[in-house]
């Protein structure tokens, strides 16, 4: 399996939050490779890996579909679509943005822009309420192609970096996706210590919906939430980040079990793979929240992949923590007591 060229590959396919249905189409035909039984039930991707056995726990692999993205409100008599958001979309990077408006068929779009010569020389944040995109079309034209409701996302092409180091768009969570792949990758044919089921949840950035109706049907014993988390740039708190290259962040909460963070931590050890801790004081604003809740409760905790630039269209990601996560993974799976 190529990292690289399964990441880019599934994170240059739409998904945003509440139309995921062609990331999860290709995330589908993935993961059936490793659970031929793999399905898409109310927008999740589930399937169960290897054999699943009598009084084993089950254990389930969870990473998030949907990206961060828009949704149209409205088309003005102007011909110009008027769009929401769908996330936490960093605002400041709106104007001048190429976007794909996902209608009957997609077509292409930029965010309008004035010009910095006729604001006076007044720097302002674009509102979704004055933010429009522009694809050339007149109103009626629009409306025989986008309705209210169809979603929006950016143009963005995958591109590699200096080293292992790679931008894009949706590798939140897209490269959660493809580290559990790998990790199903090296478990083939290994004895594991757990029943083993995989969910890629939908409208995790709407509030972890799809994860928490996928909690309810799998009722697992243990849920490991793999996702990113802020890496370190330049002006932020580096106490407070994780580091590009350095490993899966292992995470540390009230709301988390501290039986499987120590596990996670034991099982990194065991296998030499680096790794960061990651604390967190309240809620982990990530499925693990959903997972720890569910029924009776399972023990939850969270595996992040650092990255930069999150919600932007050019989030940066080092290749050396997917498979570096996908390895504390298996290693957990197969070593765990």
């Amino acid at each position: 399996m190529n990292i690289r060229d399964t990441l880019f590959r599934l994170s240059e396919v739409s998904g945003a939050s509440g139309n995921e249905t062609p990331a999860a189409e290709a995330a589908l035909g993935m993961l059936k490779e490793y659970c031929p039984d793999a399905e898409i039930i109310n927008g999740n991707v589930i399937g169960y890996f290897g054999e699943q056995r009598s009084g084993y726990p089950l254990l389930v692999l969870d990473a998030h579909i949907d990206q961060i993205g828009m949704i149209v409100t409205d088309i003005t008599d102007e011909g110009f679509i008027k769009v929401g958001n769908l996330g936490g979309i960093d605002r400041r990077l709106l104007p001048a943005q190429p976007v794909v408006v996902h209608g009957r068929r997609d077509i292409k779009g930029v965010i309008c822009s004035v010009p910095p010569h006729l604001t006076g020389g007044e720097s302002k944040v674009l509102s979704f309420d004055d933010a429009a995109i522009d694809t050339g079309l007149t109103a009626e034209e629009l409306r025989d192609i986008v309705s209210q409701g169809d979603s929006v996302t950016f143009d963005v092409k995958c591109r590699q970096l200096a080293g292992h180091r790679v931008t894009g768009g949706a590798f939140d969570d897209r490269s959660g996706i493809v580290s559990i792949l790998y990790a199903l990758e090296m478990l083939k044919g290994s004895e594991t210590a757990y029943n083993v089921a995989v969910i890629f949840s939908t409208q995790e950035e709407l509030g972890e919906r799809g994860a928490k109706i996928g909690a309810f049907r799998l009722d697992p014993d243990i849920a490991i939430a793999v996702d990113v988390s802020f890496a370190y740039a330049i002006g932020e708190d580096e106490n407070k980040c994780g580091k590009l290259g350095k490993g899966p962040m292992i995470g540390i909460s009230p709301c988390l079990s501290r039986e499987i963070s120590d596990g996670l931590i034991s099982a990194a050890k065991k296998e030499n793979i680096p790794y960061q801790i990651e604390v967190m004081n309240d809620m982990t604003s990530t499925n693990a929240d959903r997972y720890s809740v569910n029924r009776e409760g399972a023990k939850a905790c969270t595996v992040s992949i650092p990255l930069r630039n999150m919600h932007t269209p050019v989030e940066v990601i080092d290749l050396m923590d997917v498979e570096l996560t996908a390895r504390l993974l298996a290693g957990f799976i197969k070593e765990a007591e």
